[in-house]
C-alpha cells in the first residue's frame, strides 16, 4: 500500500507541476499580433468560381450548348420547420 500512495504522490506532483506550467504561460506570455496578407492570384480569382486544386489547372469553362436537366432539389428536413418561431409576447 505505501507503494502505492507514493505512486499516485508522484503522480500528483507532476500533474501540478504540468498545470503550473500552463498557468505561468497563461499569466506571462503575451502573444505577438502581426498583420498577415494572403496573395491570391488572379486567375484563381477569374475562375468562374470553380476551385483549382492544388498542383492542378483550373478547368476551362465549356461552351453552353445544351443545358443537362437540373436535378428536383432534394426537400427539407421533417423535423426543422421552414421558418423561425414568432416571439412570444405579453
Amino acid at each position: 500500500m505505501p507503494t502505492l500512495i507514493r505512486l499516485i504522490i508522484t503522480l500528483l506532483f507532476l500533474a501540478g507541476l504540468v498545470y503550473a506550467g500552463m498557468f505561468a504561460l497563461v499569466a506571462f506570455v503575451e502573444p505577438t499580433q502581426k498583420e498577415q496578407t494572403i496573395r491570391i492570384p488572379q486567375r484563381d480569382l477569374l475562375a468562374g468560381g470553380q476551385p483549382a486544386l492544388p498542383g492542378s489547372q483550373p478547368a476551362a469553362e465549356a461552351p453552353e450548348t445544351e443545358a443537362e436537366p437540373q436535378p428536383a432539389p432534394a426537400p427539407e428536413p421533417a423535423g426543422e420547420p421552414a421558418t423561425a418561431p414568432e416571439p412570444l409576447t405579453d
